[in-house]
């Protein structure tokens, strides 16, 4: 059974940096995409980041420049480096892996607030 987790999220200044973590189980094939999306209460999901086949990325105009997608060393494992964070990104922040389907993590909140 595949299983997503994200880690990472937390409280941060204006103008800080996080990284988040995504790992995904259940399966001993590479996933090649996956994708960062991220909600604010009220609002619908918004695709932040996400890395494809050939690490290609793309990024959301919002977080262009600031925010950098990448896999990690070990098998399925993906990154969220999160630098001049802004209180416009507080926001729960899922990763979702395509394996087939699409799988979701529960998610992991940050908030961007002095």
């Amino acid at each position: 059974q595949v299983q997503v987790v994200e880690s990472g999220g937390g409280l941060v200044q204006p103008g800080g940096s996080l990284r988040l973590s995504c790992a995904v189980s259940g399966t001993m094939l590479t996933i090649h995409n996956m994708d960062w999306y991220r909600q604010v209460p009220g609002k619908q999901r918004e695709l932040v980041a996400g890395i494809s086949s050939g690490d290609i990325t793309n990024y959301s105009d919002s977080v262009k420049g600031r925010f950098t997608i990448s896999r990690g060393n070990a098998k399925n494992t993906m990154y969220l480096q999160m630098n001049s964070l802004k209180p416009e990104d507080t926001a729960v922040y899922y990763c979702k892996a395509y394996h087939g389907l699409d799988y979701w993590g529960k998610g992991t909140l940050v908030t961007v607030s002095s």
